[in-house]
């Protein structure tokens, strides 16, 4: 079936006398979202034929027809003219439209998140805080800051501890996982009563999708070798934490820390903020997620910053095509992954080689 409907976009159709196509019975040309746009018949445009092909397009089996769906014209262009119509077909008539205030309250509650996160979420927030746990704990127990026992209390011992460049990540962690995640997934099932597999957690046709999900994984890997080998603080900023290569413990409780907020920010950009905009914006929706995509990699190498554009666009439009964030789960976290590993290796710091650290 999904096969077919791919098939039926590029069907060629019998020719008339004087040599030209005739369009196949079914068969969608390129420009038929904007034909629909123009003011064709809404009853006989093939618009269902075309939605078909938007959501299962890319479950194409054939290598041919795969290669087919990421001709720019296909995997962009009429993508979002079809997701434009489909936009416009979602809204009833002007004069009995509500007003939909999705996109401003998605917008809004993204600001304040985001807000809350720059102004809270990081190491020294935490470190503050811990401070200031640690003196009112020493307080209580009648002892003082400086020389006291790591073993005075709780805070006190993982402000000692080994582990509290960790904990420091885990704040950040945690941040973002309640401010890309928690709170937007209490707005769509409390504020918009909506469910949460229809901002970007389907997992229908995940089987399908694989093969895309693997490419773009290999494309970036490739960028990743290329930045590793020729920008040189590339290895200085990766891993973020910089205990990784002392244990595995270390290491693998980054990576987690770290997949977590991944999935967390995907949900918010891909998911929460498109799906909220969607109706109202069409394909525009993926440019005003797009800006402050690009925003919060501000401090990173800039040539990120740069290729977050244009990953954010691909990626957008990979979410809408197949209603689900887990494409830009499995590239984000399997090139964040790759980075570290790369970044441990090429700096000579090396992989862990103890479970535990001593």
């Amino acid at each position: 079936m999904r096969g077919d409907v791919s098939r039926s976009l590029q069907a060629p159709g019998p020719r008339t006398r004087g040599g030209s196509k005739r369009p196949a019975p079914g068969a969608v040309p390129l420009h038929a979202g904007a034909d629909a746009a123009s003011g064709a018949d809404p009853g006989d445009d093939g618009f269902e034929a075309r939605k078909a092909w938007l959501d299962h397009g890319l479950s194409a089996r054939s290598w041919s027809e795969r290669l087919r769906e990421l001709h720019p014209a296909r995997f962009f262009l009429q993508a979002w003219k079809v997701l434009d119509e489909e936009s416009e077909r979602a809204r009833p008539p002007a004069a009995a439209r509500a007003y939909d205030a999705r996109p401003m309250i998605a917008l809004c509650v993204g600001a304040v998140c985001l807000t809350l996160m720059e102004y809270f979420g990081h190491s020294t927030t935490f470190r503050e805080l811990l401070d200031t746990l640690v003196v009112s704990e020493r307080g209580q127990a009648g002892t003082t800051l400086v020389g006291a026992s790591a073993a005075d209390g709780v805070w006190s011992a993982l402000r000692s501890s080994r582990w509290v460049g960790l904990a420091d990540f885990a704040w950040w962690s945690a941040w973002r996982v309640l401010g890309y995640f928690v709170v937007p997934a209490l707005v769509v099932r409390f504020w918009f009563k909506e469910r949460l597999r229809d901002h970007g957690l389907e997992t229908g046709g995940i089987a399908g999708h694989a093969w895309i999900y693997a490419l773009s994984y290999g494309a970036v890997f490739i960028g990743v070798l290329f930045v590793a080998r020729f920008v040189p603080h590339f290895t200085q900023y990766y891993p973020f934490y910089g205990h990784c290569s002392r244990s595995w413990t270390d290491f693998l409780a980054w990576e987690v820390l770290y997949a977590a907020q991944f999935f967390a920010l995907e949900f918010f950009f891909r998911g929460f903020w498109m799906r909220s905009m969607r109706d109202a914006l069409g394909s525009h929706a993926i440019i005003a997620m797009v800006v402050p995509y690009c925003m919060i990699h501000f401090g990173k190498p800039m040539i990120e910053a740069l290729a977050a554009i244009f990953a954010g666009v691909v990626l957008g439009t990979l979410a809408l095509r197949t209603r689900s964030i887990w494409s830009g789960c499995v590239v984000h976290i399997g090139v964040a992954v790759t980075m570290d590993v790369t970044a441990l290796v090429v700096s000579g710091r090396g992989l862990p080689s103890v479970l535990f650290p001593s």
